[in-house]
């Protein structure tokens, strides 16, 4: 009995040990997406399509250096088309807002009394709030110039609501709490809502930005 005390008596410690060492963060910053698997006649028009994203987390302490981060974003994703030449000249953007669920497994490596640089992986899922498509210019027949709504729900939805794939990052945090971050989110679901294989497409996210980390 004294020793089952004992080993739950040291658990509980290292349990409270951790809790205390738990810390919460917010970082936001620019992300520049686009789709992969895009026909081969428009891989030359894609660009990157400049957005935002902000992400509040916690950072749990599993072992020494090493932390689990869950966490809650908004995250600006999409595309943009530009066009120029064969009497083209225009721009088809589609900007979608998602809410997304992030828990990725970060490493600290200690630099001295300044800070550490962290790296980290890890899982998402992603669910779209929102979404408008703008076209502008004079782009032919890829679409008449205007402003609609994306619509992600029923049989004639644009695109698929729900995301996930994986998560990359990299960064620098400083001793006081300020960090310094870069990531990329690698989607895996396929975002079309027809059954054409040909016609598959993910979200890439390439990100940067701040944050803080009490």
């Amino acid at each position: 009995m004294k020793k089952l005390l004992s080993v739950l008596l040291g658990v509980g410690i290292s349990i409270g040990a951790f809790a205390q060492e738990t810390s919460f963060g917010v970082k936001a910053g620019v992300n520049l997406g686009k789709y992969s698997n895009v026909p081969d006649d428009m891989k030359d028009y894609q660009k990157m399509n400049p957005s935002f994203y902000l992400t509040g987390y916690a950072d749990l302490p599993v072992a020494p250096q090493f932390s689990i981060q869950p966490g809650l974003s908004l995250q600006g994703k999409g595309s943009k088309f530009s066009y120029d030449g064969n009497d083209l000249g225009g721009s088809v953007t589609r900007n979608v807002l998602d809410v997304e669920i992030p828990v990725n497994a970060v490493y600290y490596i200690p630099t001295g009394g300044s800070g550490s640089v962290f790296l980290g992986a890890g899982p998402y899922a992603a669910y779209s709030l929102s979404g408008k498509m703008k076209t502008k210019g004079n782009i032919g027949d890829f679409g008449a110039e205007g402003e609609s709504d994306i619509d992600f729900g029923g049989d004639d939805r644009d695109q698929n609501a729900f995301d996930f794939g994986l998560n990359f990052m990299a960064g620098y945090r400083l001793a006081g709490g300020f960090t310094i971050n870069a990531g990329y989110g690698l989607g895996l679901a396929n975002l079309s809502p027809s059954d054409n294989g040909d016609n598959k497409f993910s979200n890439r996210v390439l990100s940067f930005g701040v944050g803080f980390q009490l």
